[in-house]
């Protein structure tokens, strides 16, 4: 969980921010992470109870599958535009020119994105367990990627840096405004409110950017809600008693029942839950949370050192990935020819190996939601189809998945920054509302003893305001007005 959620967010929209402001900003994080955190407990908890997916618990609920079904597409859009591939290609492209690339190599990036779109899918492919191949690819990239930052950061950033960041995740209610000469700062609104008696006025262009930050903050979207399906193909709780979806190549062995199973609530099995439930807890609190806050703070920090150096032009810097900025910042700072070249070299490496593993997880993510869902809820599958055959489903949605994302990446493959905010904005609904499901189901289907806790229901509330205000905010300020726009000039 921890090597997925090192993607867009920390990688592109982080840096991107602190580049700008600073790090005054770095409390949405803080407050995006912590609720994610009840949020992944809840699912972990349903999953932990009976084995099955919470999408699976959501069909289970009035009015019924189809639904459910149809709200979790539309809510799965965002899932549907292949970002990180495209970023990622970028990050091929520079090493392939030795510069970062420009309008003119746009199509050198697309070709490489489709290039990208193939290698990622690729290793889902062998394994025995499709979450065993995953969690190698995620401990690779967790190492080499917070390696690589936490080096950088300790030998070449500055303790004012550091400062800047990391005081900036306690920074609350800090936001960009102009600053009367066509530019921004950073005030805090509540200090301004009791200051001049009304709150400071936030562009619209700052209002997508403090959605997206937000929205790629940790997890995001229904990426979130998968954590249930890890827990079921890990074998903690019941996911023991029903199965994993197994891989194409060296799979035959791994089966996966089409419902769940649960336990007779008795003293001796409810201690077994509580021990369980210590895996959750630790896995989320200890090591998934920690694990986002430096993802976020690491590749901040040295954004801010560096990008100070780039000579990547502004016009440049909204279609390529601010990893590449970051990196050619990196080359031009004051080291000599050779470690420059050195450097260069391994931060273009270490935002692929943000970029490529967060995609695979995407397309895995997708195609492990919606396999499940069909694997669950559609009777004819359940009657038909034998335990070891999910994997049928499960790859005929990935390769339409990936015949999908070859159209959707040439489309967005000048604009890769809409992409990243698009998917992030996106990702707020989809939160919002599933935070409520969440409540909803854990509260109704599962037994009163397992239930969560008065301050688990009031996490995951505080979770669905928090990102549904989010996109109420940009509907509101930025979708409505086009709207209205389209609607007169018709």
């Amino acid at each position: 969980m921890m090597g997925i959620q090192i993607g867009g967010g920390e990688w592109l929209l982080g840096p991107a921010v602190t580049a700008r402001f600073g790090g005054g900003l770095m409390w949405i994080a803080t407050i995006a992470i912590v609720l994610q955190v009840f949020y992944n407990l809840e699912c972990g908890r349903y999953a932990l109870y009976c084995g099955e997916p919470v999408f699976t618990g959501f069909m289970r609920m009035r009015p019924g599958p189809m639904f459910w079904v149809g709200l979790m597409l539309m809510l799965n859009m965002s899932a549907l535009v292949p970002g990180l591939s495209t970023h990622g290609a970028a990050l091929i492209a520079s090493l392939i020119l030795d510069r970062p690339p420009t309008t003119a190599d746009s199509g050198l990036v697309s070709w490489l994105a489709y290039a990208c779109l193939f290698g990622v899918a690729f290793p889902i492919l062998l394994g025995g367990k499709v979450y065993d191949v995953l969690q190698a690819v995620m401990t690779a990239k967790v190492a080499i990627v917070l390696g690589f930052c936490l080096l950088i950061g300790v030998t070449c950033v500055s303790r004012e840096n550091w400062w800047n960041v990391f005081s900036g995740f306690v920074k609350f209610g800090n936001v960009p405004v102009s600053d009367g000469a066509q530019g921004e700062k950073v005030t805090n609104a509540v200090l301004h409110y009791w200051e001049q008696g009304e709150w400071p006025i936030v562009s619209v262009a700052s209002i997508v950017m403090l959605g997206a930050f937000a929205g790629y903050a940790g997890g995001g979207g229904l990426a979130n809600s998968t954590y249930s399906n890890f827990v079921r193909d890990k074998g903690w709780g019941m996911g023991g008693q029903v199965g994993a979806i197994p891989s194409a190549v060296g799979g035959r062995s791994v089966t996966l029942s089409h419902v769940g199973k649960v336990f007779e609530l008795n003293p001796e099995n409810l201690r077994r839950w509580r021990g369980w439930w210590q895996y959750v807890w630790t896995d989320q609190v200890l090591i998934w949370a920690p694990g986002c806050f430096m993802g976020m703070a690491l590749p901040a920090l040295i954004s801010m050192q560096f990008t100070q150096y780039s000579t990547v032009t502004s016009e440049d810097q909204l279609r390529v990935a601010q990893a590449v900025v970051t990196a050619d910042g990196i080359r031009h700072a004051m080291f000599t020819p050779l470690v420059a070249k050195l450097l260069w070299i391994v931060a273009l490496f270490t935002g692929m190996m943000v970029m490529l593993p967060s995609q695979m997880s995407v397309v895995d993510d997708f195609s492990r939601r919606w396999t499940d869902a069909i694997w669950t809820a559609n009777s004819r599958v359940r009657s038909s189809m034998q335990s070891h055959q999910v994997k049928y489903i499960y790859y005929a949605i990935l390769g339409s998945y990936v015949l999908w994302s070859f159209v959707c990446a040439y489309f967005f493959s000048k604009r890769p920054k809409l992409m990243t905010d698009f998917i992030a904005n996106f990702n707020n609904l989809a939160l919002g509302i599933t935070a409520f499901q969440l409540l909803w189901i854990n509260n109704v289907l599962l037994p009163r003893e397992v239930r969560p806790k008065w301050y688990h229901s009031l996490g995951l509330v505080a979770c669905g305001i928090f990102y549904l205000g989010l996109a109420l905010l940009v509907f509101r300020y930025v979708i409505y007005p086009v709207i209205v726009t389209w609607v007169f000039q018709i």
